[in-house]
């Protein structure tokens, strides 16, 4: 997908400035994205969203981020419509276990069901668009850093429980 014009972008960064500041804080990027299901996007997404390309770490991002950020959720929103086979506008479980195959996650269905009342926010046993996004993006995370002590690559670790703990309180996630 081509990179939308800087224009375009401008425009939209600044309807999504609502105060003018020259930034987007975690609360006006929450207003102005829509997942859906016509209730606010989850802020703990916007918060990972946000600290993802936050640069600065001011809890905000600029213009210069805005457009690498605009990208990530568009590319977010084409792969989630592309696991809703039903268009739904949610992700099941058996579509959440299809996408994570073509992430390359082997994952058990007991762990698949685990995710989805993780992130299914409306208890309804689906995951909508904003929810996906943070449900891959704590997978990824946390993979990673279980990578980081798998150095053999055959799925086992054997650390202390401090390890484990710091392991997981130093993921970004």
């Amino acid at each position: 997908m081509a990179m939308p014009s800087r224009e375009f972008l401008w425009d939209i960064f600044r309807r999504f400035d609502r105060d003018g500041s020259g930034t987007i804080t975690a609360n006006e990027l929450q207003q102005a994205l829509s997942n859906g299901s016509w209730t606010p996007f989850n802020p703990e997404t916007v918060r990972v969203m946000i600290g993802m390309f936050d640069r600065n770490n001011c809890g905000a991002i600029n213009f210069n981020d805005f457009g690498s950020l605009w990208k990530y959720v568009v590319d977010w929103q084409n792969c989630f419509r592309s696991f809703d086979r039903d268009n739904s506008g949610n992700i099941d479980k058996d579509e959440l276990k299809q996408a994570l195959i073509t992430f390359g996650y082997r994952l058990s269905d007991n762990l698949v069901s685990l995710l989805v009342r993780k992130f299914d926010r409306n208890g309804q046993g689906t995951i909508y668009f904003d929810d996906f996004i943070q449900c891959c993006v704590v997978l990824s995370t946390l993979t990673n850093s279980f990578r980081t002590y798998d150095t053999d690559m055959d799925g086992v670790i054997q650390i202390h429980y401090e390890q484990f703990l710091t392991m997981v309180f130093s993921a970004r996630v």
